[in-house]
């Protein structure tokens, strides 16, 4: 059965035009999902909005966006109000640069869905094949859901994969995490041993080896509550002081013993 597209329009690069698709290349629902339920009878619990003050429910009718200007004031919205800030839909990617692969920054992708042509277009081969070739990704804009989006795009196995990217006022400046980092140059033997360690550990990139440990333990935990055994907490070693100089060399030693 053929995925479903979330969104169809046009890809536009100059005077090349393609009809295009977008489809979802990252989705959480096979993850294994909890509910809230009522402990004494079992059902499932359902959540409403409340009055702040008055402890109230507020039905749906009542219900209204508001923005905070101070402290416990707001001004508020009507839905009419909001949809005039919603831009004009044009269903068009249209590319405005193209920019080398190398120069991405992954702190700015946000969202990413496989992009294909809605038929056998020459055009969209054409793009995609010029693309690989120049080893280069195409920043296009467009309207998606609700919102104009900047989004990347890349070549990818036999079609191409649109990122959408975060604006700049989102990603937060690198140099609030980084600035208790010391000023220091690892030299000499420390970074000749990493740099061996690195070299042995080298390889090929395959999702296929990840695995997600804490998915693994739920389904586990689910299966052990449906069979009716008990659940015992996994004890956590605390981690060892070790000196970084030692480390490296056991290290370094242990991976020429494997080789």
């Amino acid at each position: 059965m053929a995925p479903r597209a979330n969104w169809k329009g046009h890809l536009k690069v100059a005077e090349l035009d393609c009809p295009v698709a977008l489809y979802t290349a990252v989705s959480a629902s096979d993850r294994i999902a909890f509910h809230m339920v009522n402990r004494k009878t079992g059902n499932r619990l359902r959540r409403e909005f409340v009055d702040s003050e008055t402890g109230k429910p507020v039905d749906r009718d009542a219900q209204i966006k508001g923005y905070e200007v101070v402290d416990g004031q707001y001004v508020t919205f009507e839905q009419e109000e909001l949809a005039k800030a919603v831009p004009e839909a044009d269903k068009v990617l249209d590319v405005d640069t193209f920019i080398p692969c190398a120069k991405v920054d992954g702190a700015y992708f946000d969202k990413s869905y496989y992009l294909a042509p809605t038929g056998d277009d020459e055009t969209f081969r054409l793009i995609r094949d010029g693309m690989r070739a120049k080893k280069v990704a195409a920043l296009a804009r467009t309207v998606l859901f609700r919102r104009l989006r900047t989004v990347l795009i890349r070549p990818h196995e036999d079609g191409l994969v649109a990122t959408t990217l975060n604006f700049d006022y989102e990603v937060r400046a690198s140099s609030e995490a980084f600035e208790g980092i010391p000023k220091l140059k690892i030299k000499g033997e420390m970074l000749d041993l990493a740099r061996h360690i690195i070299d042995t550990k080298m390889g090929e990139f395959d999702p296929a080896k990840f695995e997600d440990r804490y998915e693994n333990a739920l389904a586990d935990l689910v299966k052990a509550k449906l069979e009716g055994k008990k659940i015992r907490a996994k004890k956590v070693k605390p981690a060892k002081q070790v000196d970084l100089m030692q480390a490296l060399r056991e290290s370094a030693a242990a991976m020429k013993k494997a080789s």
